[in-house]
């Protein structure tokens, strides 16, 4: 889908078949230590009667863009990425003490979630994994440049609630399975992976008005977490995915885990998909940490932070621009945005608009991107960089080097809008990409 937690504009009409979906509590999800009780199954479950998904073919990667594929990962061997398990390491120190710091984090009630209209309700997913180093990335998306709004910019997965029984963490689940192809069904995450609810965090308010949920989940690997439910076990939220929670590793014959996990994206919707270090989203420059041969290797030119203050709804709001450099990664894109990428590379001569007619039908490929002066760098702001910021400040217990908000989310704004009777209920339209 091309909702975003940008937009967050969803269409159940034009979404993909859910399937079988368990679903975590709304208000009890990051209950603190002295909250952990006997939690069963049943509290989770929602009485859903849900189609089997049907076979996707965008889930299947042509021997040629695998061959590419492979070239492009051994080009950068520092990297990670949350669909090859064979480029993430166990949890260092730092990493561990901030998942447990997620685990143990419980937002305030917030009941008027309940009351809102469905068009209202939102949720995004923030999703972790383990770099070679042990360190923390995160999941983030580029929305397709030739999207009616907010077009380039960078998003966590994320979408509208399709119907008043859905948490958030089911909307944010539904919404990943949509854009980047993160299985909804927990028994249909391929080994070596499972995915750990973290934590909710106090909720957002979207440019479009709409209320939305952050949700935190760490992606376990068989390398990352020898068993993945002796983590889940000892967190404060207990979730049945209907499936074995033990960790085998992937056979010659399963599909490769890029094949599972990253969908055939549509160039029309997404137009990238890439990875950020969690922590450096406190730091004002960036992080230069060292890769897996003790080399390091200096970002592209540009700055990692800029920011100012604003009004919003007569609130103060701080506004952030992090620059997230990707040259040391592999951008995953819809086969159409790779083709013109390639095609760019070896074509000399453009026409007068200096544009080919292979890049007018997909937005210019990777050009429109919202990037900083330089290249190599995607920009991430707004919302999202908000949302990033108060993660890794609870994970880390550390407060930014830059100015920031000292409050969590948008709650008390929230609360003043639907006092003055502007949260009634959104009209949806099918093509209103927003």
């Amino acid at each position: 889908m091309n909702t975003s937690a940008q937009e967050l504009d969803h269409d159940p009409e034009t979404s993909a078949a859910p399937v079988n979906v368990v679903f975590d509590p709304p208000a009890i999800l990051t209950a603190g230590a002295s909250a952990a009780a006997a939690i069963t199954e049943e509290d989770f479950l929602l009485p859903l009667s849900i189609s089997p998904p049907v076979p996707d073919s965008r889930f299947q990667v042509p021997p040629l863009e695998r061959t590419i594929l492979d070239q492009q990962l051994d080009t950068f061997p520092d990297a990670s990425y949350y669909w090859d398990a064979s480029t993430m390491a166990p949890l260092n120190a730092t990493s561990a003490a901030a998942i447990a710091r997620l685990r143990a984090y419980k937002p305030p009630p917030f009941p008027l979630w309940d009351k809102l209209p469905v068009s209202r309700r939102a949720a995004v997913l923030m999703l972790l994994y383990a770099d070679k180093k042990g360190d923390l990335r995160v999941v983030i998306t580029m929305r397709a440049a030739s999207l009616r709004s907010f077009s380039g910019h960078a998003a966590l997965p994320g979408g509208k609630a399709d119907h008043p029984d859905e948490t958030p963490y089911q909307i944010a689940r539904r919404e990943a399975w949509e854009e980047i192809g993160l299985p909804m069904d927990d028994s249909k995450i391929p080994p070596p992976f499972a995915i750990e609810p973290l934590c909710y965090l106090p909720y957002s308010l979207a440019r479009t008005e709409l209320v939305v949920r952050p949700c935190i989940a760490l992606l376990h690997s068989n390398a990352a977490s020898p068993s993945a439910s002796s983590s889940s076990s000892s967190s404060n939220l207990s979730v049945s995915t209907g499936a074995s929670s033990s960790v085998s590793p992937a056979t010659p014959n399963e599909p490769t885990v890029e094949e599972a996990l990253i969908p055939r994206l549509d160039a029309k919707e997404v137009a990238a998909v890439f990875s950020a270090p969690f922590h450096n989203f406190l730091k004002r420059t960036d992080e230069i940490l060292p890769g897996s041969n003790n080399r390091q290797a200096p970002p592209p030119e540009g700055e990692w932070y800029t920011g100012n203050w604003t009004e919003w709804n007569n609130h103060p709001w701080r506004l952030h621009f992090f620059y997230v450099h990707v040259t040391e990664q592999h951008v995953s894109k819809p086969p159409a945005v790779e083709a013109v990428d390639r095609l760019s590379s070896l074509e000399e001569d453009k026409t007068e608009q200096g544009q080919t007619e292979a890049q007018a039908a997909v937005g210019n490929g990777s050009d429109e991107l919202e990037i900083d002066q330089h290249p190599g760098r995607y920009k991430v702001w707004g919302m999202t960089a908000r949302m990033l910021v108060d993660a890794a400040r609870i994970a880390y217990d550390e407060e930014p080097e830059f100015e920031h908000n000292r409050h969590f989310g948008d709650e008390e704004m929230i609360e003043e809008l639907e006092k003055m009777g502007r949260l009634t209920p959104k009209k949806r339209k099918r093509d209103d990409k927003m």
